[in-house]
C-alpha cells in the first residue's frame, strides 16, 4: 500500500487532502466499534441448545464479556503510550522526509509495542480474577470472564504490534492499510465467534469462550499481516531488520505517549464515578442514559477520523519546518470536522426519539433519553473541536495540555455540577453536566492551538 509524503502543496490542495486521510480513519474508528458490537449480538444470541450445554445463558453472557471487555480495553490504553507518540515522531520525520529517521521509529515501535502486549497478557493472566472482582462482577459470571481473559490474553503481544504498527502508517497519511486490517479482524472475529459461540456445523458450544476465541486468532492474524507488509515495505516505511533497543528513540517516543494514555485513564476514571451518580436514579435513567451515550458515539466517529488527519498533517508540517501550513491543517480539519458532526447533531435534535427507538423498545427509557439526546447534538461543533484540537496538538507533540484539560474539566466541572445538578433535574442535570465539561474542553483544546507554544515543541 503506497503511503503519502508531504511535499508542501498549494492551499487550494488542503481541503481534499485532510477529507481523503479522514475518510478511512472514520471506517476504521467503526469497524473498531463494531468489534465490540458483533460480540455483544452474537453473546446476547446464545441458542436454547447451547445454554443447556453450557450452565448460562445470554444474560450471564453478555455481563460478562461486557465486563472482561472494559478490562481488555484498560489493557491497551498501555499501547497508546507507544502510539501517540510513534505517530508525532513518524509525521515529524516524514515531513522533513527523513525516512532514515521514519524507519528507525517503525523498528522501535515494533518493540514497544511487543513489550507493552507481553505487559499486557501478564496482567491479565495474573489479575483476571481478582480485577472482575474490583469491578463489581456477581460471582456466578467471574469464572466466564476469567476465562475470556485468559484466552484473549495470548493475543495481547501481537495486538500491541498491530497498535504501533498501524499508528506509524497513519503517521505518513496512510489511513487505508489500518482501515483494511480492521475488516480483516472484523471478518475473522464474526466468524469464528459465529462457529464457536453456539457451535455451528457439529462443534460443541463454548459460548463466551467462543467469542474470546474469535476476537484473539483476529488480533493475531491482524498483527502477522501488518507486520508482515512492514516487512515488505509500505511505501518508503520498511521494517528492513529486526530490532534491538534504541534508549534515546524509546524515551523521545514515550516522553510524547505516556501524558496520551495517562489523558486517557484519567477521564475514564471520571466518567466511572459520574456513572454512579447516575445509578442511584434508578433503571429507567440508568438505561436510557446508556442508550444515549450508545446513539452519540456514532457522531464521535468523524471527530475521530478528522483528528486523525489533523495529527497526521500537524506533524508533518512542522516536520517541513511550515508553521503556517500546520496551523492550517489544524483549522481545516476542523472545519470538515464540525460540518459532520454537526448534521450529526441537527439529526439528534430534530429524531430523538427516532434514534433511541433504534436501540430500545421500552417508551419510557426512550422519554427518558429524549432530551439528553437534544442538547449533546447542539454542541456537536462545539465537541467537534475537542476531538480535532486534541488530535492537532497531538501530531505537534503536545500532548500534556490535553492531559491537563482532561484533568480540569471532568474532574472540578462535571462532577461538582452532577453533585449539584442530578438532585434537582435528575437525568437532564447530569446530562447538563455532561455537556457543559464537553464543551470546555472544546474551547480549552482550541484556545491552545489559538496560540503558538505547540509549534515550538520538540519531539
Amino acid at each position: 500500500m503506497a503511503t503519502q509524503t508531504l511535499s508542501r502543496p498549494q492551499p487550494r490542495s488542503l481541503r481534499p487532502y485532510v477529507f481523503k486521510i479522514a475518510m478511512p480513519a472514520v471506517g476504521e474508528q467503526f469497524l473498531n466499534m463494531l468489534v465490540g458490537l458483533s460480540d455483544t449480538y452474537l453473546v446476547g444470541h446464545i441458542s436454547l441448545a447451547a445454554a443447556a450445554q453450557l450452565g448460562y445463558g445470554p444474560a450471564e453472557g453478555l455481563a460478562s464479556v461486557g465486563l472482561a471487555g472494559n478490562l481488555v480495553w484498560m489493557v491497551t490504553t498501555l499501547f497508546m503510550a507507544g502510539a501517540v507518540g510513534s505517530t508525532a515522531l513518524i509525521a515529524r520525520a516524514s515531513g522533513a522526509g527523513d525516512y532514515k529517521q521514519a524507519n528507525a521509529v517503525v523498528r522501535q515501535s515494533v518493540l514497544l509495542g511487543l513489550v507493552m502486549g507481553l505487559i499486557g497478557m501478564a496482567l491479565m493472566l495474573l489479575f483476571a480474577e481478582p480485577a472482575m472482582r474490583v469491578f463489581g462482577a456477581p460471582q456466578e459470571i467471574i469464572p466466564l470472564g476469567e476465562s475470556f481473559l485468559h484466552i484473549t490474553a495470548f493475543s495481547m503481544p501481537l495486538a500491541g504490534v498491530m497498535f504501533m504498527l498501524n499508528a506509524v502508517l497513519r503517521g505518513v497519511g496512510d489511513t487505508k492499510t489500518p482501515l483494511l486490517v480492521m475488516l480483516l479482524i472484523n471478518a475473522l472475529n464474526i466468524a469464528v465467534s459465529w462457529l464457536l459461540i453456539n457451535g455451528q456445523f457439529g462443534l460443541s458450544p463454548l459460548g463466551v469462550q467462543g467469542a474470546a476465541w474469535g476476537m484473539a486468532i483476529a488480533r493475531v492474524a491482524g498483527g502477522l499481516v501488518v507486520l508482515g507488509m512492514l516487512m515488505r515495505g509500505c511505501g518508503a516505511l520498511k521494517l528492513d531488520r529486526w530490532p534491538r533497543p534504541d534508549t534515546s528513540m524509546l524515551r523521545r517516543i514515550l516522553r510524547v505517549g505516556f501524558p496520551a494514555a495517562a489523558e486517557t485513564l484519567v477521564f475514564q476514571s471520571a466518567l466511572v464515578l459520574f456513572a454512579r451518580f447516575i445509578t442511584h436514579l434508578g433503571t429507567v435513567p440508568y438505561a436510557a442514559h446508556n442508550i444515549v451515550i450508545t446513539v452519540e458515539s456514532i457522531s464521535f466517529l468523524p471527530g475521530m477520523g478528522f483528528a486523525v488527519a489533523a495529527t497526521t498533517m500537524v506533524g508533518q508540517s512542522l516536520g517541513a519546518e511550515d508553521k503556517d501550513r500546520a496551523r492550517r491543517s489544524g483549522n481545516e480539519s476542523y472545519f470538515q470536522g464540525a460540518i459532520f458532526m454537526g448534521i450529526m447533531g441537527v439529526m439528534f435534535i430534530l429524531f430523538p426519539a427516532q434514534f433511541l427507538g433504534l436501540l430500545v423498545d421500552d417508551p419510557a427509557v426512550v422519554a427518558a433519553g429524549i432530551i439528553p439526546l437534544q442538547m449533546v447534538g447542539i454542541i456537536q461543533p462545539i465537541l467537534a473541536a475537542n476531538f480535532v484540537y486534541a488530535g492537532a496538538l497531538r501530531g505537534a507533540g503536545d500532548t500534556r495540555w490535553p492531559l491537563l484539560i482532561k484533568l480540569i474539566s471532568p474532574w472540578l466541572i462535571r462532577l461538582p455540577l452532577a453533585f449539584w445538578l442530578i438532585p434537582i433535574y435528575g437525568l437532564n442535570g447530569a446530562w447538563i453536566a455532561m455537556c457543559v465539561d464537553l464543551a470546555l474542553q472544546g474551547v480549552l483544546a482550541w484556545w491552545r492551538f489559538r496560540g503558538n507554544a505547540w509549534e515550538r515543541i520538540r519531539v
